[in-house]
This record gives structure tokens, C-alpha cells and sequence, in this order.
């Protein structure tokens, strides 16, 4: 299936729209994973195993594994999720942004060596710069467009056309820039109002939603903005709430029951 199929799947089937992010920090880890050198893999797989339940999405952060030397467990722990949770959409979370061959390489490195289903792109320096994502038939680009960090509006707030820049971002990515069907956007859950405006544009196109949990987003408001008519169309993503929920070694356990009450929460409002 294409990442828009499975992920339409995903939210049927798992009756979820929780994204967990998966951003392993080594010195946060317990006591028994402390200077091993597979660590990373092996908190993030427990984590993925303990969340799947509850989870319709996974979504890794690749500088987390680049940082610490490991891209080689970054595909273990992608393939792990394909082979044990089928089915649940992985989300590389790169934001990458070149043009030509670059972003070529950037397209192979995601979706060949990595074999994720879809891949976060910073829209910047325009469509070349998304195009080489979609030639790899049925995998997933998504697009940044109004970001949960409070400096995002030092840019997406911008005049152009008489609207903010990220609502002509969203107009893009719907109307030229999706020919394939495979195109989601980031929309943080800080920004309500702007999940709203950004859904009246794009339709039913997906949302990857970062900002609840440790960022502060309110579940309620998030939800009732960005749902569609469905009462799907977003990938509500919390990582460090999640995974951090406990620092012990029943972290795994700790992190499966933050997800069910976050899962449960979001499920509260659709």
C-alpha cells in the first residue's frame, strides 16, 4: 500500500491517531542500558513494542541516531517496526531541504536505506526541492508548514499574496504540489487557530501534528481543529512525554501507559 493507504488503514484499524516520536537520548536512559553499545535500538525497540498497542504511527528523529554514530540501529529499529507492528506507518523525521541531485540523495537515503514510509521536507527553497521525494512511488512527503516552535513565525507569518507565507505553503502542497497524492504537512498543536485555517485549505490531506505533551499543546483544541470529517486526517505526535514517562527500568511499561492515556485523550474529542 501507499503511505496514504496505510496510514488511512492505520487510523481505521488501530482506532488511534497517536504518533510517537522516537527521539533516544542516551544519557536519559536507565541504568541497565547505560554504556552499551546497541542501547539505542534496544530502548527504542522496547518503546515501539510497549506503544504499538496504542499507536497509529511512528515517527523517528534521525539526529538522535546520527549524533551517537547510530544510522545502523536507525535501520535496525525501522525494519523491527515493519516486521513486528505491519501495518503502522514509520515517519522519518529529517526535514531535509536541497535541490537537484542533493535532494536525490536525500530521497534514496530515506526511503532505500532506510525503507521508511514517508519523510519530513522544509519547503524553502520550493517544489525542486520536493520532487525527487516523489518519484519513489507510494512513499510519503511531508511538508513543513507552520511549526510548533515559537520562532517559526519569524518566517510563516510573512505577508506574501496577502496572507501568511504558511497558508501559500498549504495552498501548494494541495493543489500543484501533490500530484501523486502522497503529501502531508506539519502543523504544530501550539498554533490551534492555524491547524483550522491550514485544514479549510488542504482538505483532507494528513497532518502531522508535533506540540502536545511536553510542548504544551492542548489535546482538545488540537483535535477539534485539525480532525476531518472522519474524525481522522492527523498524526498527533508526542515523543518525549511518552518515552521518558519513566526513567526506571520498567520504562517500556511506563511509556505504554502514557501512550494509552494520550491515545484515549485524543480519541475523547474526534
Amino acid at each position: 500500500m501507499s503511505f496514504i493507504e496505510s496510514l488511512t488503514t492505520a487510523w481505521a484499524r488501530t482506532q488511534s491517531l497517536l504518533c510517537v516520536g522516537l527521539d533516544p537520548e542516551p544519557s536519559k536512559f536507565p541504568g541497565s542500558l547505560k554504556n552499551r553499545s546497541d542501547a539505542i535500538f534496544d530502548f527504542c525497540r522496547a518503546i515501539v513494542d510497549a506503544t504499538g498497542p496504542y499507536a497509529s504511527s511512528f515517527k523517528p528523529q534521525i539526529a538522535y541516531f546520527a549524533a551517537h554514530r547510530a544510522e545502523d540501529q536507525l535501520e535496525q529499529l525501522i525494519a523491527h517496526i515493519h516486521e513486528t507492528h505491519p501495518g503502522l506507518p514509520v515517519i522519518l523525521d529529517a526535514k531535509r531541504g536541497d535541490i537537484g541531485s542533493t535532494a536525490e540523495q536525500y530521497a534514496r537515503e530515506a526511503f532505500e536505506r532506510y525503507d521508511a514510509d514517508a519523510v519530513t521536507v522544509n519547503p524553502y527553497m520550493g517544489f525542486d526541492s520536493i520532487e525527487p521525494y516523489l518519484a519513489h512511488e507510494g512513499r510519503g512527503v511531508i511538508v513543513l508548514c507552520r511549526t510548533s516552535n515559537p520562532g517559526g513565525s519569524d518566517l510563516q507569518f510573512l505577508e506574501t499574496q496577502g496572507r501568511p507565507l504558511y497558508q501559500v505553503v498549504a495552498q501548494l502542497a494541495a493543489e500543484k504540489w501533490n500530484a501523486a497524492g502522497q503529501l502531508g504537512l506539519v502543523v504544530g498543536a501550539t498554533f490551534p487557530k492555524e491547524i483550522e485555517v491550514v485544514r479549510g485549505i488542504v482538505g483532507e490531506m494528513p497532518l502531522l501534528i508535533p506540540g502536545i505533551g511536553a510542548q504544551g499543546g492542548d489535546v482538545e483544541a488540537t483535535v477539534r481543529a485539525g480532525r476531518t470529517a472522519g474524525g481522522a486526517g492527523m498524526l498527533i505526535n508526542s515523543s518525549r512525554a511518552i518515552i521518558y514517562a519513566g526513567r526506571d527500568d520498567d520504562f517500556a511499561s511506563a511509556a505504554a501507559q502514557a501512550a494509552k492515556k494520550t491515545r484515549d485523550t485524543i480519541n475523547l474529542y474526534r
